[in-house]
């Protein structure tokens, strides 16, 4: 006799449950496997060998004689594997491909070396967020979740190993694609639109499936808080589109790519009442609660609202009519971390549990001095000294902040990720961290990072052009604007002139755009080509101000003798200060240069579908 589904569902939600029951318990056991593991299978590698480890697998030689690195110290490895040798450099099993991190080296993005079987890894971690769920949230096997996930270019290193995003390799990867049915991941777009390479046609395809199956979602969402915003505002934009085709039972002909097509055409039917119905919702003067007017079974939206993204969260309140805003993993290129075994919990108070299966974590204390984690002179690697700080996962202290340093079964060990954590509390014997921030970030509005030293960078290419009218910037900071959809990066510039000659609005303009053009790769793609980055806008402030912010921050306590201007801002009454003595402002007046893959790379082409 066949199984009851719900028997077999139940079943598998249990397995789920006690798997982190039993890996939480065992924390410490359990990490001491893991290392001894990757040890063990990469003891020929060379880097291990170079670094004396000689086939030891205990983490007391591990860290005796091992480095803390970042990725510049990997450097020279990584450009090895990626220009051909195939030989176990970082790793005895052959890298399968290149994961792009959203964080730069010299301007281009990150290359991750990974493993084939760490996508098993990464399922695992997936499996497990919907039985936690259904804890705090019954019945969302009776309907679908409305997602918007998409792909992202690839880029073929010069030894003909694919380099791409993260979520792009799964999404692309028979554990996504031919997945057994599973309620928990019944979307509403089809993997064809999800997997389509143009994103407008994209986000389209996947809109209009949304918009037919409207009764049938439960949950909502993207990655990022911002992605999900963007989806909201191409409705805005493209809702009377949208409900032609609804009314009508046909696709718009900008949609040429048949996959995506073909699978929008097995779920779009004429349906003239529902056109009418989302017609009339979208016709309304206020949006606010629009998720809920379009898709009323929706019992929250699920988002990264942590680190950056917080800044989005009045948006995504003012849309949803504040259904909970659910973090329900925490990942990242180089490794997937844990889940939020409390997903209903306030963003603020959002805490991720450390799964300790998924790679050998370490903790570097960090001491946070007026919310900066960083100085210019903070050295690329650790000393000898200093590698006896580091502590393991079950010896965090409650309260204290950390640097995440991770050691992976694909070839990183003792790798500083660059997020800072603060111990929240713990799940038996397993840490539970807040997210607080990625170390050295001061600018983001969407996968960008930008740091300090590459937004002065930018600032003193874009000074030149004020040289030849006797100009020159006296001070400036920065601000991720996420008023505006897509959020743009807002400079206010306090500038000094020597002459009475004006300065032309195109020269400002040109300002703009060497700014842009000297962000990293990451920030241009989000220019460019994903749309998920508005103009940069440059505000001229009234001489003075910048005395003006330094008043406001001795009378807030600051020391008159540590105070410099800070390089970005984020306080509300700081903010509404510097918009209160803009003078005149100015935008990019086009969109930087940017070319898909790696600066030295050919771009990864396959076959063209679209007719």
């Amino acid at each position: 006799m066949p199984e009851d589904p719900k028997n077999s569902l139940n079943e598998t939600n249990k397995k789920a449950l006690q798997f982190i029951e039993d890996v939480t318990n065992n924390a410490d056991e359990v990490q001491k496997r893991v290392l001894n593991e990757i040890l063990s299978r990469n003891a020929n590698a060379e880097y291990l060998r170079r670094h004396g480890l000689n086939g030891h697998t205990d983490y007391q030689t591990f860290k005796e004689v091992m480095p803390v690195v970042t990725y510049e110290d990997l450097q020279p490895d990584i450009d090895r594997i990626a220009n051909g040798d195939s030989s176990p450099i970082l790793c005895s099993q052959p890298i399968s491909e290149f994961l792009t991190s959203s964080g730069t080296s010299g301007g281009e993005r990150k290359l991750m070396p990974t493993i084939e079987e760490e996508l098993k890894r990464r399922s695992l971690l997936y499996s497990l967020l919907m039985p936690v769920m259904n804890q705090f949230v019954p019945g969302l096997d009776k309907g679908k979740g409305m997602y918007f996930l998409f792909i992202k270019s690839e880029a073929m290193t010069p030894g003909g190993l694919v380099a791409r995003p993260v979520l792009t390799s799964y999404y692309k990867s028979s554990y996504f694609k031919d997945r057994p049915y599973d309620p928990y991941t019944n979307y509403t777009s089809p993997n064809e639109t999800i997997l389509c390479p143009d994103s407008y046609q994209s986000m389209y395809s996947q809109m209009l499936c949304g918009l037919c199956q409207n009764n049938e979602v439960l949950r909502v969402g993207a990655v990022f808080a911002s992605g999900f915003i963007r989806a909201i505002r191409f409705l805005e934009k493209h809702w009377p589109l949208l409900c032609h085709d609804i009314r009508t039972g046909t696709i718009d002909p900008q949609i040429t790519n048949p996959s995506a097509r073909e699978s929008v055409m097995k779920i779009l039917k004429p349906n003239p009442s529902l056109a009418d119905f989302i017609e009339a919702e979208c016709s309304r003067e206020s949006w606010k609660g629009i998720i809920t007017r379009i898709w009323p079974n929706t019992k929250y939206v699920d988002v990264i609202v942590t680190g950056t993204m917080s800044q989005y969260i009045p948006t995504l309140n003012f849309y949803s009519n504040c259904l909970p805003l659910v973090c329900t993993m925490y990942a990242s290129s180089e490794c997937y971390f844990g889940l939020n075994l409390s997903p209903l919990s306030k963003p603020s108070e959002v805490s991720y549990t450390l799964i300790p299966t998924m790679a050998y974590f370490e903790f570097l204390p960090v001491n946070r001095k007026n919310g900066v984690t960083n100085s210019r002179s903070e050295p690329t690697s650790l000393n000898p000294n200093e590698h006896h700080e580091l502590v393991d996962l079950v010896d965090v202290k409650l309260g204290q902040e950390y640097e995440l340093v991770i050691t992976t079964y694909a070839g990183l060990y003792r790798y500083r990720v660059g997020d800072i954590l603060r111990v929240a509390g713990f799940k038996n014997k397993a840490p539970q961290f807040n997210f607080i921030c990625r170390k050295n970030v001061v600018l983001s509005v969407d996968s960008d990072k930008t740091d300090e030293v590459e937004l002065q960078n930018a600032v003193k290419n874009a000074a030149n052009h004020l040289l030849p009218f006797d100009a020159s910037i006296i001070e400036y900071t920065s601000y991720a604007d996420t008023s505006t959809i897509p959020g743009h990066y807002v400079l206010y510039w306090e500038v000094g002139l020597s002459s009475a000659t004006a300065i032309p609005p195109s020269v400002f303009e040109d300002c703009c755009l060497t700014i842009e053009e000297s962000l990293n790769s990451v920030y241009r793609q989000g220019r460019v080509s994903d749309k998920s980055i508005g103009s940069l806008e440059i505000k001229i402030v009234e001489s003075g101000t910048f005395d003006k912010l330094m008043d406001y921050a001795l009378s807030n306590g600051a020391s008159i003798n540590q105070y410099k201007a800070p390089r970005c801002v984020k306080y509300t009454p700081i903010i509404e200060l510097l918009n209160s003595r803009v003078v005149s402002n100015y935008f990019s007046p086009k969109c930087p240069k940017w070319v898909p893959g790696h600066k030295q790379w050919c771009m990864h082409q396959e076959p063209k579908k679209e007719s």
